[in-house]
């Protein structure tokens, strides 16, 4: 019998930080969480690089991951916001770290492609194509920083080789051919 598995998807951002966390269990992927933490308010970056450790910390505690997965960071014009970025990463790798959680990295083309089979995919694609891979009615935020993180967990899941056949969607078309139960 193969065990539940607990993934828990992390956006860093020092804005706004989104995370997703996914159960999987017998193949099936259900989703747990998804939620935001709005960084904007805090008056420096220390105090929320401080949040970003210790909220990733709580979220650990209390979801119980057996894995982290996150966004890497990606080649932008703006180095100082880059390495903001690399900061927030960085916190909340050294948070699952401290926990003893292995993490992997993913870039957002590779996410992009994983979920939707498009590399070049916008925010809300993903966020639809989530949607449908998970079985949801509605998509339980309008925020999409969060569908982001949400995204990082299921990029892991099919790049952890537990359904070998997911790699092989290349879009809608793709999905729904090897998946018609789900077109309603």
């Amino acid at each position: 019998m193969i065990p539940e598995k607990i993934i828990l998807g992390i956006d860093p951002g020092t804005a706004i930080m989104g995370f997703g966390i996914i159960s999987v269990k017998k193949g099936k992927m259900e989703m747990i969480s998804i939620h935001e933490l709005i960084l904007k308010k805090y008056p420096n970056h220390e105090t929320k690089l401080k949040y970003i450790f210790d909220k990733t910390l709580a979220l650990i505690d209390e979801y119980h991951p057996d894995e982290v997965a996150l966004e890497a960071p990606f080649f932008g014009k703006n180095v100082q916001s880059m390495l903001k970025l690399g900061r927030a990463q960085g916190v909340a790798m050294a948070a699952s770290l401290h926990r003893n959680i292995p993490i992997t990295e993913y870039s957002p083309k590779k996410i992009k492609m994983a979920i939707t089979g498009n590399g070049n995919a916008s925010k809300e694609q993903v966020a639809g194509m989530l949607q449908n891979l998970l079985n949801l009615k509605e998509f339980p935020t309008k925020y999409l920083d969060a569908s982001d993180g949400l995204a990082v967990a299921v990029c892991h899941h099919f790049n952890s080789g537990t359904i070998a056949d997911t790699k092989s969607f290349s879009g809608w078309e793709s999905f729904l051919k090897q998946n018609p139960d789900r077109l309603k």
